[in-house]
């Protein structure tokens, strides 16, 4: 059924676009594919990628994890989003430049959820920090480069100060939230942050890191900041294989969870109005002209990406979400290949599915 979709990531894999890949499609409430595809490196001995391999999903910890925990926050009346960030997080009133900004009072949990709250998109705060704290008291004091809710830059920085601020509001560290609030009761059975040691080898390394941390990074985050984080942080560090994406996907149409209620959904994946440039919604993503998503999921469908080489794609008007994981960053984090592989295999599948 999905041929041609298969042969795009095989072909993907022989153009060393990534090592290996594994994906989940779902389509109106049931798993229609499951499959996986090359070795967790280019060497002829490498580990053979299997259907329950787990990947480092990077930033789909963003809506897996902290979006997640959000929508419950709300849901329970913790949590208003247009409430400004300085009445839970005090220490964001002030930046390191000493200078007096008073926008950073304007800046709200919408607009930190919306990637417009004017922080900058990444910053080397590992160089600076060596606990997790530390790199939380730096996110935190980042000066703005640009006014509130006027512009869009995708920011794992305001992603850290958010999480900050959810974990405040629930008084409860990420990882034991989601595990007991969105992941047990899910059956996420192998989702979670620092996977164990024994299972480390059984997941595709992510990058020979010859600066940083001058060792191969495998089962343990790629993302330097989350690192020092301990591995478990806002922005990146969950650990996941399809089937489970796939699970927790089906949650977020609807389908047979109590989880998260639709009234709540519906205000976190309907796309942000303001600045009027953006194509985010509270959280996730939406498709756009030049959206790696390709060019058939429907208007309200929402998602996201991560460095590492990982998407999430739902479409709740036809009832279709697509997971596709890969370590495309082996061995250098160089490799850009999977830019034109991603639309061009969501093109496929959803061909597949629409026709039938």
């Amino acid at each position: 059924m999905f041929a041609r979709g298969f042969a795009i990531l095989q072909q993907g894999v022989a153009n060393r676009a990534f090592p290996c890949a594994s994906i989940a499609v779902t389509h109106r409430g049931r798993l229609a594919a499951l499959k996986a595809f090359g070795h967790f490196t280019y060497d002829a001995d490498a580990s053979v990628a299997r259907p329950d391999t787990i990947f480092d999903l990077a930033s789909i910890t963003k809506v897996m994890a902290t979006t997640s925990m959000a929508v419950l926050l709300y849901q329970r009346g913790l949590l208003d989003i247009e409430m400004p960030v300085v009445g839970i997080v005090p220490e964001f009133a002030d930046d390191s430049s000493g200078a007096d900004d008073l926008r950073r009072g304007e800046v709200t949990f919408r607009m930190l959820l919306a990637h417009s709250s004017g922080l900058p998109a990444h910053l080397k705060l590992y160089e600076q920090a060596a606990t997790r704290d530390k790199i939380t008291t730096l996110a935190a004091k980042t000066p703005l480069t640009n006014h509130p809710g006027t512009h869009v830059e995708y920011s794992d920085i305001g992603f850290i100060v958010l999480g900050e601020a959810l974990m405040r509001l629930a008084d409860e560290r990420l990882d034991a939230f989601c595990q007991r609030e969105v992941f047990g009761p899910l059956g996420l059975a192998h989702t979670g942050f620092n996977p164990l040691p024994e299972q480390q080898r059984l997941i595709p390394p992510t990058l020979n890191d010859q600066g940083f941390r001058p060792r191969v990074i495998q089962g343990e985050v790629n993302d330097d900041n989350a690192a020092v984080m301990g591995g478990i942080a806002p922005h990146a560090g969950l650990f996941a294989p399809a089937e489970d994406i796939a699970l927790f996907a089906q949650a977020m149409l609807g389908n047979g969870s109590a989880v998260f209620r639709q009234e709540s959904l519906a205000i976190f994946t309907r796309r942000e109005l303001l600045p009027a440039e953006t194509t985010r919604m509270l959280g996730w993503d939406s498709p756009s002209e030049t959206s790696l998503a390709g060019k058939y999921f429907s208007p309200g469908s929402f998602g996201h990406l991560g460095f590492t080489g990982t998407s999430l794609w739902i479409d709740p008007e036809r009832q279709i979400s697509i997971t596709l994981l890969t370590n495309r960053t082996w061995p250098d984090g160089k490799n850009v290949g999977i830019r034109q592989v991603r639309p061009e295999f969501h093109d496929a599948v959803m061909e597949s599915l629409i026709h039938l």
